[in-house]
C-alpha cells in the first residue's frame, strides 16, 4: 500500500527531475542573459545605471583659497628664474627654474610631509610639467622638504628645472588643485595616507620672468 506522502514525494521528484532535464537542455548563456535582464530591470526600478556626475571643477584666481579635508591651498605666484639654488634646484645648460609660491595649511590631525612625490605635491598639477616638482622648500627659511604641522600655515616654493624655451614672461600657466582621499591600512598596509587625486579647482596665473634674481 502506498501512502499519500510517498506518492507526493515521488511526484515532487518527477517534477524536479523534469525541471533539471529541461534545464540541461537550455544553453548556459541563456541563464546569463536572464540574470542580466533581471538585474537591469531591478536597477531601472531604483534609478537605472546612470553614471555618477563628475565633481565640479571650480575656477579660482591667484590669491583665492581652495579648501578640502586635507589642505587649504592658495596659489600666489609663478616665477621664472635663471637659477634658484636656495630652493634646492640645480639647473643644467639650457635650463631655467620655474617656481610656484603656494600658501598651505594642513587641515588634517597629523603632520604632513612636503617633499617631491608626497601627497602635498600630488595635490597640485601644472599643464606641461611632470607631476612632481624637483624640490619643495619653505619660503621663509629655505628648509627643504619640510613637515606641515596641523593648523600651522606655511608658504612653500615648489620648483622645477625646465628647458629655457618652454616658459616665458606673461605666459598663462594653468594649475590644477586636487582633492585627495584618506585611506586607512589594514592587514599588510598599516597607518593612514592620502591618495587618489581628483581635480577640484583650477588657477590660471601669469608667469613672471625675474631673470637672475628674486
Amino acid at each position: 500500500m502506498t501512502t499519500a506522502g510517498a506518492d507526493g514525494g515521488r511526484g515532487a521528484r518527477r517534477r524536479f527531475g523534469w525541471l533539471r532535464a529541461a534545464s540541461d537542455r537550455v544553453p548556459t548563456k541563456w541563464f546569463a542573459a536572464i540574470a542580466t535582464g533581471l538585474f537591469l530591470a531591478a536597477t531601472a526600478a531604483f534609478g537605472g545605471l546612470a553614471t555618477a556626475a563628475a565633481p565640479e571643477v571650480t575656477a579660482l584666481d591667484p590669491g583665492e583659497e581652495h579648501r578640502n579635508e586635507q589642505l587649504a591651498m592658495t596659489i600666489e605666484r609663478a616665477v621664472l628664474m635663471d637659477e634658484f639654488a636656495d630652493a634646492g634646484v640645480s639647473v643644467d645648460d639650457g635650463q631655467r627654474v620655474l617656481a610656484v609660491l603656494i600658501d598651505v595649511e594642513n587641515r588634517w590631525t597629523e603632520p604632513l610631509p612636503a617633499y617631491p612625490n608626497s601627497s602635498l605635491t600630488e595635490s597640485l598639477a601644472i599643464d606641461g610639467l611632470a607631476e612632481s616638482p624637483d624640490s619643495v622648500a619653505r619660503y621663509d627659511d629655505a628648509t627643504l622638504s619640510p613637515w606641515l604641522q596641523p593648523g600651522v600655515p606655511a608658504r612653500l616654493v615648489l620648483a622645477w628645472a625646465v628647458d629655457a624655451d618652454v616658459f616665458e614672461d606673461a605666459q598663462e600657466l594653468q594649475i590644477t588643485l586636487n582633492d585627495m582621499t584618506l585611506y586607512t591600512g589594514s592587514f599588510v598596509a598599516d597607518g593612514q595616507w592620502w591618495t587618489d587625486p581628483v581635480a577640484a579647482a583650477t588657477v590660471t596665473v601669469a608667469v613672471e620672468d625675474l631673470g637672475a634674481g628674486r
